[in-house]
């Protein structure tokens, strides 16, 4: 019976690792291919059969990438890394206090209030476009960091997930500050925030690389070539020079890789953790 048990254990476990294989080249093999194809020449690329590995690899698209008087991916990056982290602080200084209050603080309609907060994430982001846009004029925040950092810093998300975790925090533990005279800022930042800790990393890396990532608003506010994140500079790069020069294009989009690459080297267990508390969090 033992037996049975231990070689059906051990086919369970070999089915779960060849799925997970096949799931891995299939994520990974467009990858390669993209690796493999940065460090060809643009007559290799364009071969037919296409090449998979490279006859003669060749750094010059590396290099050309980042040498080009028309293209500063250096600057991009750097702009991405900015506007990323700064949307990431701001987006943790507004929803860590309005999602403790929406866990303590007990007055008339706060369910009612944030169950229409919740409401508001089904609104396609394209609806708010024009009104964002409009603000961010009047402001004079156009092609600045501050419509790339401020708009969508009251994060939703961040307030469920940040309010559902507070809520799972015992409130002895702050009863007891009470009783020495704590109100509920000190209760928040002296409790609530250094066991949230977790919960705070896993929504600043979860905002952090959405941001990084981001297209769309910032392909509409930007304009000029200092202000321009790697998303859009990327665009403009394969726009330009996607059908001569598709290897340079291709280095181009590697080298915007390694910087997520380092976050999730480094915050690894982070994430996966943020994955779990996401994932198996439930209402009150």
């Amino acid at each position: 019976m033992a037996l049975m048990h231990r070689r059906r254990a051990w086919q369970n476990r070999f089915w779960a690792y060849l799925v997970l294989v096949a799931l891995s080249l299939f994520v990974f093999l467009p990858m390669l291919v993209v690796i493999s194809q940065s460090l060809m020449t643009n007559m290799e690329v364009t071969r037919w059969p296409p090449q998979i590995v490279p006859v003669h690899p060749t750094l010059f698209n590396y290099n050309d990438v980042l040498t080009r008087q028309d293209l500063r991916l250096d600057l991009w990056l750097r702009n991405s890394m900015v506007a990323a982290t700064g949307h990431t602080l701001a987006v943790l200084v507004i929803c860590a206090p309005a999602a403790y209050a929406f866990a303590r603080l007990r007055f008339r309609g706060s369910n009612a209030l944030f169950a229409i907060l919740l409401l508001t994430i089904m609104i396609p982001s394209q609806v708010t476009l024009i009104p964002n846009y409009l603000l961010m004029r009047d402001l004079k925040w156009l092609d600045s960091f501050n419509a790339l950092i401020f708009p969508g810093a009251a994060n939703v998300f961040g307030v469920f997930l940040l309010r559902q975790f507070f809520m799972q925090i015992p409130q002895e533990l702050e009863e007891a500050a009470v009783m020495d005279g704590a109100g509920y800022l000190r209760r928040f930042t002296q409790i609530v925030l250094p066991l949230s800790s977790n919960a705070l990393t896993a929504l600043a890396i979860f905002v952090f690389l959405g941001h990084y990532n981001d297209l769309f608003w910032p392909f509409i506010v930007t304009n000029s070539l200092e202000t321009r994140t790697l998303p859009v500079g990327l665009t403009i790069l394969n726009s330009a020079y996607g059908m001569q020069y598709r290897p340079m294009v291709l280095a181009g989009a590697v080298l915007s890789t390694i910087p997520i690459l380092i976050v999730y080297i480094i915050f690894q267990r982070r994430i996966i953790q943020g994955v779990t508390l996401t994932g198996g969090m439930g209402g009150r």
